[in-house]
């Protein structure tokens, strides 16, 4: 059965929980009042959210449940809509991904569970509802973060908070699966996002050392020519309109699945 009702973690229901915790409290006239205690702070990125009020995202979900009963996958992939794009197929040639997904992880029976646009919250409510559920994968690969450094900002803490969970969520129901946890990947959004990007990847770097259940690595430097930020290899700025970077493109996605594949091969034999 599902751990979560998503009618209490719906975005709204949410709103109105916070509406009702910031209320004022009416006060008898003539009574003191003892100072209320203060109430821990609501953190989002550990808070499940279902967007299954969204079609497309409500759609693939269920069928992504369908996949993993009949597929029993060696090999599962966590995610936004960078993991997602995996399942891409070209013209032109820097969106075709699906030879590349192949060539690394198709004899491995890998399940592709990226969602466009999630964060750790819908994250955590789909490892809640299925998505972790009746499989026993090998290993499984957690790429999320990126959508908090957009127009939500969650920073640093929050961040690390929700990947935190993320993990604890994994573990609990897949304590035979070894993870590797991928930093989140570098993009010219704004300064505060490079700048939180990092802090992030240097937080999760120590609270995960290699060794251990949960394997930590850093790809950001792919993504770099010459100590600076590489542009060419992100597909927003090929979109018309333009998007600023953020978007591996199919190369770049090569690239980081070459340089995963001593890690990740050794992870699938422990």
């Amino acid at each position: 059965m599902p751990d979560t009702d998503p009618k209490t973690t719906s975005p709204m229901a949410l709103r109105r929980r916070g509406l009702l915790l910031t209320a004022p409290t009416l006060l008898t006239p003539g009574l003191a009042t003892a100072a209320e205690p203060s109430r821990p702070r609501t953190i989002m990125a550990t808070t499940p959210i279902a967007r299954t009020d969204i079609k497309w995202w409500r759609e693939r979900h269920e069928a992504k449940l369908v996949e993993l009963k009949t597929k029993r996958p060696e090999l599962v992939f966590y995610g936004d809509s960078i993991t997602q794009q995996w399942e891409y197929t070209g013209p032109p040639d820097w969106r075709d991904y699906q030879p590349i997904w192949q060539r690394f992880y198709g004899r491995r029976n890998a399940v592709n569970l990226g969602f466009k646009g999630d964060t750790t919250s819908s994250l955590i409510w789909r490892i809640r509802n299925g998505e972790a559920t009746g499989i026993s994968p090998r290993a499984a690969v957690i790429l999320i973060g990126a959508n908090h450094l957009g127009r939500l900002k969650w920073g640093t803490e929050d961040t690390v908070a929700g990947i935190d969970q993320v993990i604890r969520d994994l573990r609990q129901r897949l304590p035979s699966t070894r993870l590797l946890l991928l930093g989140i990947l570098p993009s010219e959004r704004s300064a505060w996002a490079t700048e939180t990007t990092v802090a992030v990847n240097r937080v999760l770097a120590t609270k995960y050392p290699k060794g251990h259940e949960v394997t930590f690595m850093d790809l950001g430097h792919l993504f770099m020519r010459d100590g600076r930020f590489d542009r060419t290899q992100f597909y927003d700025p090929y979109l018309k309109p333009p998007d600023p970077p953020l978007h591996p493109t199919a190369q770049a996605m090569a690239r980081m699945a070459e340089a995963m594949e001593p890690t990740l091969s050794a992870l699938m034999k422990s």
